[in-house]
């Protein structure tokens, strides 16, 4: 992969040294900050129930997290051509992470979720794992992109569809990887010019009172709204809504998400920061963190009573920060670079024209 997880695949800075590419801090930053905002929600959601304030944060948050995660994706996937490089890099960086986490969660969710006889399935990616799928697919499809005359409007009126379609099922989490897919198309039609435009002052100082109306609306929302949009995961038929809404909210959503995400590029520092160097390992804290935060559910962590608090809610944001940012860090990447980046040589065929070019 080649940005966060939500986005892209990233590399070490070593690494990007070594074929002489500058690492960009404003994009390693955004991607540390969004995965910060991921394990927050995650932290978020027990508390929702007793706090209306933790409801309207979390509705925020995921309105936009992800969609800017996937634009970083759809952003950096713009190089993709579907050469054979690129291929093994989709595999080993994509694909075999998938089959290696999905197998994991399974067994903890086995073991530490009371639940010996869930099964192991490949076509039903259970809680992270979906991104890395979605990923997979939406990276094969670039080319296509790449040459149809209008891109964001046509996956829009996939994604459209697919929300009035309650007869997709699970395969796969086609719901998502459709619902969302229209933020993977736009990331590959932007161009350098257009972040910088949202990174001016004037961005940032009209980011205030949209984020501001944000909250309030959803504070307003919270009691009102199925939070359940947000995930992308079920049609509106699934949701208890009629087919028509379907269509209507994903154009909304996606109206509303973009607005957010260019807000929250438009807040995003530009220059190198002490995190700055976490945003190459935010593919490890969000596929690691899911243990903790899944676990903390089978654990009862959230039953003791100080957390539902004001202070005890401040306590657990403070928390994922904290678990997150270590989850991003080098010594991390090291230790599981083994499943996250394997070489895996063995498995294809050595491309003979590039060795000859070698000598």
């Amino acid at each position: 992969m080649e940005a966060p997880p939500g986005a892209a695949r990233t590399t070490a800075p070593a690494a990007a040294r070594k074929h002489g590419k500058a690492r960009d801090a404003f994009f390693d930053n955004a991607k540390y900050l969004a995965i910060v905002l991921v394990a927050m929600g995650h932290a978020w959601e027990p508390l929702r129930g007793d706090s209306r304030a933790a409801s309207a944060l979390y509705i925020t948050v995921y309105s936009f997290h992800m969609p800017a995660f996937i634009v970083i994706s759809g952003y950096f996937s713009r190089s993709f051509d579907a050469s054979p490089n690129r291929l093994k890099r989709l595999v080993t960086g994509v694909a075999v992470p998938y089959v290696l986490f999905e197998v994991a969660y399974t067994f903890f969710k086995r073991t530490a979720g009371d639940d010996p006889t869930y099964p192991i399935s490949l076509l039903d990616p259970w809680y992270l794992t979906w991104f890395l799928i979605a990923l997979f697919v939406w990276r094969l499809s670039t080319p296509l992109w790449k040459v149809v005359r209008w891109p964001l409007p046509l996956a829009l009126a996939i994604a459209a569809l697919a929300s009035v379609s309650p007869d997709i099922g699970d395969d796969l989490d086609l719901q998502r990887v459709l619902q969302f897919l229209p933020f993977f198309v736009l990331g590959l039609c932007l161009k350098p010019e257009h972040f910088q435009l949202v990174r001016r002052k004037e961005a940032r100082l009209l980011a205030l009172p949209v984020f501001a109306g944000a909250l309030l609306f959803a504070y307003w929302a919270a009691p009102r709204m199925n939070a359940a949009w947000f995930y992308r995961r079920d049609s509106a038929q699934e949701l208890a809504a009629p087919g028509w809404s379907g269509a209507v909210m994903t154009l909304a959503m996606f109206g509303c998400s973009v607005i957010l995400a260019a807000c929250f590029f438009a807040w995003v520092p530009g220059r190198k920061l002490w995190f700055t160097a976490l945003g190459a390992g935010t593919l490890y804290g969000y596929l690691l963190h899911g243990f903790l935060a899944k676990g903390s559910r089978f654990w009862d962590w959230y039953e003791v009573h100080w957390v539902h608090t004001p202070w005890g809610e401040i306590v657990v944001t403070l928390a994922a920060a904290s678990v997150i940012t270590v989850l991003c860090t080098p010594p991390v990447q090291r230790m599981f670079r083994f499943a996250m980046e394997p070489k895996m040589e063995w498995a294809f065929k050595r491309d003979t024209a590039q060795a000859a070019r070698r000598h």
